[in-house]
């Protein structure tokens, strides 16, 4: 009996012993060593085509070189939602070590405050790893329809492709509606942006709401060849490219209509961002955000937004999770206002 308890207590004590060393190991391994060998998951919550799909598949190409031990970058569309499945996902299933990235809509954040249906995640609690581009939208009308500027749309009935509820290609232009009166009538049910462009081309529709980065990418002949009108911009200023197009906030006559109106298109500064898991180990966390910086600096990368027209105006990790914060702050009374017109028609 003796010599059975000597020999469990031995197993255990060398047990014991093996798990201090697998946390010592753990412990003292860098961030490099993590890295190296291992796969990087990017996903995006939009489907393929669209400026949010051109970015998250330019950084998949190109921030792997900046991560110590160089790890493979793999690339992912998870649509739903306005992406709300896919941040769902990212924050609630995806492994917390810092081996998955995502780029979702920049509304999340509202989204959450305002107790969005689907919403199980906290936007505050996301590891942000930087933002490539501010996204200001637009609403752009094909050039037949008979509605060519801001002040025609409060005056005619007009249709836009939309996708979900949950995007703002259907946010921006239905809160518009309810708040300043304009005549958007959402069409819902395209898959994305390129569907919806294709369908005003076709004429199933007189416009749509997307990335003024969308436009450029996937259709720079329609600018060119002023195939398309641009009504309204979404942002709080007007975007250098649109100098005569006035902004959303421009067109509220009253200080509730603007603080409202300035509060939903904030999102435009959380723009195009990248983003990890909550509980990144620190280290790796900020490896990645360094990473990031590289990247934007890195002529290869560059060159591919330049040669997709897509913009680049980043901003750090520590920046964009500060932003996060403050747009998470809004007050309870203007959160009541916002809740008021944001819903679905």
């Amino acid at each position: 009996m003796k010599n059975i308890t000597r020999r469990n207590l031995g197993i255990t004590l060398f047990a014991a012993l093996g798990m201090v060393l697998v946390t010592s190991h753990a412990q003292a391994q860098t961030v490099e060593q993590f890295y190296t060998g291992k796969t990087i998951e990017l996903i995006v919550g939009y489907p393929p085509g669209g400026s949010n799909d051109v970015y998250g598949r330019a950084v998949a190409r190109h921030i792997g070189k900046h991560i110590p031990g160089h790890p493979q970058v793999t690339f992912r569309n998870m649509p739903g939602a306005g992406s709300i499945l896919a941040a769902n996902h990212i924050f609630n299933v995806a492994p917390k070590d810092g081996t998955v990235l995502g780029l979702l809509a920049a509304t999340n954040t509202l989204d959450e405050k305002l107790g969005a249906s689907g919403v199980k995640f906290e936007t505050a609690k996301f590891t942000w790893i930087g933002r490539i581009a501010a996204g200001t939208n637009v609403t752009a009308m094909w050039n037949t329809s008979s509605v060519k500027t801001a002040a025609d749309a409060f005056k005619r009935e007009t249709t836009l492709g939309a996708t979900g509820t949950g995007s703002t290609v259907f946010i921006y232009p239905n809160v518009l509606n309810r708040v300043l009166g304009t005549k958007f009538k959402m069409v819902m049910g395209y898959g994305g942006s390129n569907e919806a462009m294709l369908a005003m081309e076709r004429g199933e529709v007189d416009g749509h709401s997307t990335s003024w980065e969308a436009y450029k990418s996937a259709h720079p002949d329609w600018i060119k060849d002023k195939k398309i009108n641009i009504v309204v911009q979404y942002g709080l200023t007007r975007h250098p490219d649109l100098p005569d197009v006035p902004t959303c906030v421009e067109l509220a006559s009253t200080h509730e209509e603007k603080q409202i109106l300035g509060a939903v298109v904030n999102a435009t500064e959380i723009g195009k961002a990248i983003l990890s898991t909550p509980s990144v180990p620190p280290d790796r966390a900020e490896a990645l955000r360094r990473a990031f910086v590289d990247m934007t600096h890195d002529l290869e990368f560059i060159s591919e937004l330049e040669a997709q027209r897509v913009e680049l105006t980043p901003m750090t990790g520590a920046k964009l999770q500060e932003l996060v914060q403050e747009v998470g702050n809004m007050s309870p009374d203007l959160i009541q206002k916002i809740k008021a017109v944001y819903g679905n028609d």
